[in-house]
């Protein structure tokens, strides 16, 4: 086995959980620092306020908490941003009039609360950090000023600090004209930092030339700093991630990425896989490998290829460059996980006056479990265990229905928005972590939101049917016809796995739903089971022992469901008082699975309601892994 093969190995048990008890790494460093920041972020004595080093790991851990389901790390991140929201929606100790640009990066933590909650507290203190964009000072051509006093200089950081959050935003409230503002920002710093040698970046940029850091032709800083380069480089992965597919400019921020993405793999350390704290002085005295810089290039290059961004050639860079990561600064003492190797901070100007030398940056304090290193890391640790698992299916397709069930309602802005069980909706009604479980394994996401046809199925591996619509949930719903149930059965004998989601009597579309069922044998019976009056209730669960399907989830938690009439093929995978529950039926080549029941909207599988007694989220990746085997090993249908 070669090299490259043994440290997928180690790094793919290390990285993920591989028992209820034990902690993944990205969960470890997350430990750490919610321990040594329990209640509010106070550094260096100081009181604490609204700073990005927070903005960063409440980034950090909402991965952990989406990669985990635990709702205690939701729950932190919601008392950290809590100490400086009011109700009406205000920020302590932010002053919009400082135009900082780096307290712009706390909101992208308030879209998410906001998302999840719907507490428009949170919106309007992101509104409020969108607003400071809107008069933020600029350079002649249009780029944000890093801070109002340091007038006409665009710094690397700034890209991450502002940007992600920008387009998040903009998404949110349909400002589709941000985006050409948003790509400029980062055409215009590659123009003027980049070195045509190396492709690597300057720091920072001097329109006006006056710095004593800043070249007297080029208004450059002299040096490259290796977490400034991280900075710009997440800021562009995750930008990306937003930024609409149709948009004329994406193609060129993907091109800005590609060439990062190589003079980073260039610049690395060839012994450690790691990167230097001055990025091109390797062996000059006085330099030294730092963690919050190689965390960053991890998670931005892995992110990359994952999103299909760059192509999948970096892979050996990141596994060398996070088993690297793991041997230099990663270390066990007392029982907490130590990061080691973070430069405390590096800036440009000011008083003391940084003037942006060689001898500066390697001069500024080392610092251990410092937050920007500990938030690098995390993002680094989680967006690894994606890009491992993503490899047992290569970018096939999941489709959710959102025909049969197109329920709308207003979003914040007063448009008319599709929502309850959308891949995209982090709230209760959602499926953002069901999406996010598919996407884990690498599985791409879409919704269809037309009727079945052969045409628009051929590509779909999974389609998911949820909770059909009824006159009462839609004024004109969409019901089941005789087309749509041959398109679908001719789409499942081909080979195609079928997931059907139901409902209880009164929340769900019963007669035309079944004409499809009864063609796989299985019919949802117009009852309802496990009802639930206020907190959650033992009664709406079930013990999972020996299942065929559910193989790490030993007790989950169904409420008001309907249960299953079955005849051949169908076959029962979950029964409980001679009910059937759960059902699967082997047609042609393909497979259905069906249950009375949305089980895997956010409200059951997020950590934040939900008693952790209850496994939903791990019954998520017991279905998924199922629907990865029979993949992997399809049905061969009987000849007759």
């Amino acid at each position: 086995m070669n090299r490259l093969l043994i440290i997928f190995f180690v790094l793919l048990s290390g990285i993920t959980a591989t028992s209820q008890t034990e902690k993944s790494l990205a969960e470890k460093m997350t430990a750490t620092a919610m321990n040594l920041w329990k209640d509010s972020m106070s550094l260096n004595g100081k009181a604490a306020k609204w700073i990005y080093d927070q903005a960063l790991l409440n980034k950090a851990i909402e991965g952990t908490w989406y990669n985990t389901g635990n709702g205690d790390y939701f729950k932190y991140i919601q008392k950290q941003t809590d100490l400086f929201i009011t109700d009406n929606g205000s920020i302590k100790t932010y002053k919009q009039d400082d135009y900082n640009i780096d307290n712009v990066l706390g909101g992208r933590v308030l879209l998410t609360l906001f998302k999840v909650t719907g507490k428009e507290k949170y919106f309007k203190a992101a509104s409020t950090l969108r607003e400071q964009l809107k008069n933020h000072p600029r350079t002649t051509e249009g780029g944000f000023w890093h801070k109002k006093r340091y007038p006409y200089q665009m710094w690397l950081d700034g890209l991450y600090m502002a940007e992600p959050f920008y387009a998040e935003y903009a998404n949110l409230v349909h400002d589709s004209a941000a985006f050409d503002d948003i790509a400029n920002q980062f055409i215009w710093m590659e123009k003027h930092v980049r070195d045509a040698k190396t492709g690597l970046l300057y720091h920072a940029w001097d329109e006006s030339k006056k710095e004593r850091w800043s070249d007297s032709i080029t208004g450059r800083s002299p040096h490259f700093w290796s977490r400034s380069m991280g900075w710009y480089a997440m800021a562009l992965v995750d930008v990306l991630e937003q930024f609409p597919d149709n948009h004329p400019k994406k193609y060129e921020l993907k091109q800005i990425l590609i060439r990062l993405a190589d003079a980073i793999k260039d610049s690395r350390d060839t012994k450690t896989g790691v990167w230097w704290q001055v990025t091109d002085y390797p062996n000059k005295k006085g330099n030294y490998l730092e963690a919050s810089a190689s965390s960053m290039f991890v998670y931005a290059i892995a992110k990359s290829m994952r999103l299909g961004l760059i192509p999948k050639d970096y892979l050996s860079m990141v596994l060398f460059g996070f088993d690297g990561i793991q041997k230099q600064f990663v270390e066990t003492k007392d029982g907490m996980t130590i990061l080691n190797g973070t430069v405390g901070g590096c800036g440009l100007g000011g008083d003391p006056y940084r003037d942006g030398s060689y001898e500066y940056y390697i001069g500024e304090k080392i610092v251990v479990n410092d937050p920007k290193g500990l938030g690098a890391y995390i993002l680094a640790a989680n967006e690894m265990q994606i890009l491992l698992s993503s490899y047992s299916v290569d970018g096939l397709t999941v489709k959710l229905d959102n025909y049969f069930n197109a329920e709308f309602k207003k979003d914040i802005t007063g448009k008319m928005m599709p929502y309850h069980y959308q891949w995209n909706e982090k709230a209760n009604s959602g499926f953002s972590l069901f999406g996010h479980v598919f996407n884990t394994y690498g599985f791409k996401t879409t919704e269809l939101t037309a009727a079945p046809t052969a045409a628009n199925l051929s590509d779909a591996a999974v389609y998911i049917v949820v909770d059909p619509d009824t006159k009462e949930e839609t004024a004109s719903p969409n019901y089941f016809d005789k087309k749509d149930i041959d398109n679908i059965v001719d789409w499942v004998k081909k080979g195609g796995i079928l997931i059907v989601l139901h409902n209880d009597k009164g929340n769900a579309e019963f007669e035309h739903t079944n004409q499809l069922m009864q063609r796989f044998g299985i019919r949802f019976n117009e009852d309802s089971r496990n009802h639930v009056e206020g907190a959650y209730s033992d009664a709406a669960s079930f013990k999972m022992v020996n299942n065929p399907i559910f193989k790490t989830a030993k007790k989950v938690y169904l409420k008001e469901i309907s249960t299953l009439s079955l005849t051949k093929p169908a076959k029962p995978v979950l029964t409980d008082n001679k009910d059937t529950i759960m059902a699967v039926a082997k047609v042609g080549k393909g497979t259905v699975f069906a249950v009375g029941d949305p089980w895997f909207y956010n409200e059951y599988t997020d950590g934040r309601k939900l008693p952790a007694e209850y496994q939903n989220f791990n019954a998520m990746h017991d279905l998924v892994k199922w629907i990865i085997e029979l993949i992997k090993k399809p049905v061969v249908e009987k000849k007759k």
